[in-house]
């Protein structure tokens, strides 16, 4: 088959997640090829051609470095994509294809693969970061993922989420499952929380996190906003800011969740869209908003590390001194592949923590371990964990009084890899030391 065979129709049916085998291998292999061929423009051309093979991004690879396994290294991750690309569409494809030397893709290599990408990437950038060609190795799984989705070769858990997020436009829960949670946090907290305004000026969003097993943060992100008081509300219909099209690779519900937030503060009048402690989702909506625009978004997208940032540096908020020593895990979609490693810093720096880095911070910082929707698949928890050892060990070193970190889901990673261990250090929001130290 030529890559013009797989062009004929670039928006095959969405996959049916089924481990049951009712897809038929032969669709499962044409989905993934369809969806691959339709990624292959200039970047991945030249990212495909430019890997020289030095190994480097071996040692950059937290799953490589804990377990010294060779399949781990980032650039293998890629070989059925460089397969097909090789193929398909490389300058040599004809020949390739006319000798017989690449062969075709076949759903057994799809089925192994598919471990390498959900289980062992969570798409950090560190591999990128490293890579002395510039081979965005992260994107390039991301965009692997896109044929994965479309083969309906997930792991069950994640395709499970990402099933509910489809149906119900969050994998929470639905509208109304939204509503009864914000007045149990009303109640719980003694807060008043604005849900539906038809008009603010900040529509503020949130993470099944912060709905869930971080439901202080959701208060503290109210008591922040109510001590400026900023003209704010929460949507039923788009209150959402996690996106596990942007994690599962199917590209049409990405577009569905991103554009849904963006268009409901377009809608109301906003200015500021607020997004949670959350990484992906920064990477999401911030950086790649304007895919789906064809320009910038029409509204200004702020992780709350940024908000907080900005509210301290214009002495909106004003916070006391803890003095006392403490750490941060940078995220990496906020830091790493977001460009924020100096927000928290300052931030750290107004609460008058004595910052000890960890040996590894900053853009270097090993992930969590958990991102990339990897904390969502169970499968891999004994892989997560060994990750998990490697930050414990750097976290202990620093000897600091506390472990903070601005992503939720980074804390949900850290608190059961703690749980796992019997690790007694608790990780820490930074935006709920923020408002826990608060003065008028």
């Amino acid at each position: 088959m030529t890559a013009d065979h797989y062009k004929k129709d670039t928006t095959p049916e969405p996959a049916r997640f089924d481990k049951q085998g009712d897809m038929p291998d032969e669709e499962r292999v044409r989905n993934a090829m369809r969806a691959f061929v339709s990624d292959f423009g200039m970047s991945v051309a030249s990212h495909m051609s430019a890997c020289v093979r030095c190994g480097l991004c071996a040692e950059a690879c937290h799953f490589y470095v804990t377990t010294g396994d060779p399949k781990y290294t980032p650039i293998h991750k890629l070989k059925p994509f460089q397969q097909a690309y090789d193929r398909e569409m490389s300058a040599f494809a004809p020949i390739y294809r006319m000798f017989g030397l690449v062969k075709e893709v076949d759903i057994e290599e799809l089925q192994d693969w598919e471990e390498l990408i959900y289980d062992s990437c969570t798409l950090c950038g560190r591999c990128t970061l490293i890579c002395p060609m510039g081979i965005d190795i992260a994107e390039l799984v991301k965009e692997a993922r896109h044929g994965m989705y479309e083969a309906g070769l997930l792991p069950d858990r994640l395709a499970h989420i990402t099933r509910n997020a489809e149906t119900r436009h969050s994998p929470f829960g639905t509208k109304e499952d939204f509503i009864s949670t914000i007045k149990e946090i009303e109640e719980k907290f003694n807060i008043s929380i604005p849900v539906d305004k038809e008009k603010a000026d900040i529509l503020v969003t949130t993470a099944p996190g912060e709905l869930e097993s971080h439901q202080k943060s959701l208060a503290d992100t109210v008591k922040i906003l109510d001590s400026i008081g900023a003209d704010w509300t929460f949507s039923s219909d788009a209150f959402e800011a996690t996106n596990f099209g942007f994690l599962s690779g199917n590209m049409r519900l990405q577009k569905d969740l991103t554009m849904r937030i963006i268009d409901k503060a377009v809608e109301i009048g906003a200015s500021t869209l607020l997004l949670p402690e959350c990484g992906h989702a920064y990477g999401a909506a911030r950086w790649e908003a304007g895919d789906w625009y064809g320009k910038p978004a029409p509204v200004n997208v702020l992780h709350m590390v940024e908000f907080l940032d900005q509210l301290i540096a214009e002495g909106r908020i004003k916070v006391k001194k803890v003095g006392e020593t403490a750490t941060f895990h940078d995220p990496c979609q906020i830091i790493r592949r977001g460009g924020l490693e100096e927000a928290p810093r300052r931030i750290l720096a107004a609460l008058g923590y004595e910052l000890r880095e960890m040996e590894d911070h900053g853009s270097y910082s090993y992930c969590c371990g958990g991102g990339g929707g990897v904390l969502a698949n169970e499968r891999a928890a004994p892989l997560r964990e060994r990750v998990f050892d490697l930050k414990r060990r750097q976290v202990e070193a620093t000897g600091a009084e506390h472990f903070i970190t601005s992503c939720g889901q980074c804390r949900m990673t850290f608190e059961r890899g703690a749980k796992a261990v019997n690790w007694d250090k608790k990780p820490e929001s930074l935006m709920e030391l923020v408002a826990d130290n608060m003065v008028s």
